[in-house]
């Protein structure tokens, strides 16, 4: 008998080493709920892997699964999930299949699955998460006092009802790390090389970074100099403040902390999906020849973000060929929706060849889609009698093979507003009367084929191969959580009389 129990003990043994080995092999990943949902404790789950978000599919999901993600998100327990994509479809890959819980799992990354993006499941299959409103206190309560500015100080702890100090033998990065991301700042070396001052809150501010400067480690700020939204939307994210809502070049009205007004980082080039600015592309010698102090960049930061997308199959389905005669294109001439050789023609004799097509964009994000700009500022157009209220909404773009553009149309944002809107979603946005404009969570602005300037001129264009391209909110005047599902492609082939689109998808990324 003691045989079978000393077997029994060290089989036990060989399991729990084997379990501690594959948690500590396990990827680190972020979580988020995203989709349709307006509160924070439910949505589309989302993983962020191998540097880009993506869903995880419906199938085996259990109770237990979402358990793991909840307190993995720092909620108390799972109230339920959601299986077909009931918060909207996401974009990228799909992370995880078949996902096995014991529930008892510290992240979802620990859990038994098919394996990283081995997958037979399509975005109409996403997962969705309800989560508890309570969120977790675990015991002891940590907390940084005394520090200069928020994400720095000294450590405290709270047990059994009395704060107190932790000391420093044996403290090490790896110690400091776990303090940061219970307290919500990733990690102690990204808390420590960033920080907002100045700002009305903790999410917005004159972004300062600790650089080595000739030997020495020295805060300063950085150059605003081509400082954009990507650019915010990675400091914001470092700082575990959600997503960018404004990228501010200049920082006249915040003041820096005194002996950090001078640039230590400049020429800062982000793609939006970096963890950390210091990841991004930036000068190896500080150059910005407008100085720092108020021209230093800012950000400020929010907890939700809209993030639009565009229906690409509605795209592929409704795309013709029109021969429009010039006599019907007055207005469009007039908003420089045709190509520049219209301006040669004999008006209004003769016609042009124009590729229309339907547009569905969706807001499968968390915020509403809203015009940066106010009414007071909208530009009225006389002859097609609308308001613009979006410089240019998308890019409408005929490339080669290679990527080079051959033909071109834009779309100012003359009405954007709720055209549909998924069950149990109210409308909010109408054009009428010189309503508000923008797109609800959960619903769609619908750009149907027959509406001016939804083309590209191809008058010009050699019969071939070609790319189409839609690029949304192309110069990224509204802030949005995910800019790159806002590109979609088709492939085109034109034979001079007709044209066939195929293989429309939505994402950055090539055929």
């Amino acid at each position: 008998m003691e045989a079978i129990e000393l077997i029994l003990l060290f089989i036990a043994s060989l399991i729990d080493l084997c379990q501690q080995q594959l948690q500590a092999g396990a990827p680190q990943i972020q979580l988020r709920l995203a989709g349709t949902s307006r509160v924070p404790n439910e949505g589309r789950l989302e993983v962020f892997y191998n540097g880009q978000w993506g869903t995880v599919c419906d199938d085996d999901f259990n109770i237990e699964v979402a358990h793991v993600v909840c307190k993995q998100l720092g909620f108390e327990l799972a109230m339920n999930w959601a299986h077909s994509a009931k918060y909207g479809q996401g974009e990228g890959p799909i992370w995880l299949d078949n996902v096995r819980c014991s529930g008892a799992e510290s992240s979802l990354a620990e859990c038994e699955s098919n394996g990283w993006g081995v997958t037979d499941c399509k975005h109409s299959e996403d997962v969705g998460i309800l989560c508890s409103t309570t969120r977790l206190r675990p015991e002891p309560l940590v907390r940084l006092r005394s520090g200069p500015h928020a994400g720095e100080g000294r450590v405290e702890v709270l047990k059994n009802g009395k704060w107190g100090t932790v000391c420093d033998d044996k403290w090490n990065l790896q110690s400091a790390s776990v303090v940061c991301r219970e307290l919500g700042y990733g990690s102690a070396k990204e808390a420590v090389l960033i920080r907002l001052v100045g700002g009305r809150s903790t999410e917005e501010g004159k972004v300062e970074v600790q650089m080595v400067v000739r030997g020495v480690k020295k805060w300063g700020a950085v150059c605003g100099e081509l400082w954009g939204i990507n650019e915010a939307m990675v400091v914001c994210r470092q700082l575990g403040m959600g997503f960018a809502n404004h990228a501010i070049q200049e920082t006249w009205y915040w003041q820096g902390t005194p002996g950090a007004e001078d640039v230590v980082m400049s020429g800062v080039r982000c793609t939006g999906t970096e963890m950390s600015i210091q990841q991004c592309r930036h000068h190896s010698v500080v150059h910005c020849p407008r100085g720092g102090g108020r021209r230093a960049a800012g950000v400020t930061c929010t907890e939700h973000a809209p993030d639009l997308i565009l229906n690409a199959r509605l795209v592929q389905e409704s795309s013709y060929l029109e021969d429009r005669p010039l006599s019907m294109l007055e207005c469009a001439h007039e908003e420089e929706c045709l190509s520049k050789s219209a301006d040669d023609m004999a008006w209004p004799y003769g016609h042009r060849r124009l590729l229309r097509f339907s547009s569905q964009i969706h807001n499968n994000g968390r915020a509403d889609f809203t015009p940066r700009n106010g009414r007071h500022t909208w530009t009225w157009h006389e002859c097609h009698r609308h308001y613009h209220s979006i410089e240019v909404f998308t890019y409408y773009d005929l490339l080669t093979l290679n990527g080079s553009k051959v033909a071109e149309g834009h779309k100012a944002s003359f009405c954007l507003e709720d055209s549909n809107c998924g069950k149990g979603i109210q409308k909010r946005y109408e054009c009428a009367n010189f309503g508000e404009q923008g797109i609800t969570v959960g619903c769609w602005d619908t750009y149907r084929h027959d509406i001016d300037c939804q083309w590209v001129d191809i008058t010009d264009v050699a019969p071939g191969d070609y790319i189409f391209q839609v690029i949304l909110n192309p110069k990224f005047e509204v802030a949005e959580s995910d800019f790159r599902n806002n590109v979609m492609r088709c492939r085109c082939k034109y034979d001079g009389r007709r044209i066939w689109m195929h293989n429309c998808h939505t994402g950055n990324y090539a055929f």
